[in-house]
């Protein structure tokens, strides 16, 4: 099983989330943990998708993030 970098937003009250390696994929909730939960699910149901009509999966390019301050 690989994992996918994945980048939470919050605004205004709302969250997002969405994937740089998967263009299509995104969730969007009232909590981060609702997102998270969607996301997973989302992209679950993508993977599962590809593997049906035999299209290949994206491989991750992420191995690690980080915040700097500036």
């Amino acid at each position: 099983m690989n994992e996918y970098l994945v980048i939470y937003e919050e605004e205004n009250g709302s969250w997002g989330a969405w994937c740089p390696d998967v263009d299509c994929v995104f969730a969007a909730g009232k909590s981060r943990e609702e997102v998270e939960s969607l996301m997973k699910e989302a992209l679950e149901g993508y993977f599962s998708y590809l593997r049906e009509t035999g299209e290949k999966i994206p491989e991750p390019t992420f191995s690690e993030a980080g915040l700097v301050a500036a």
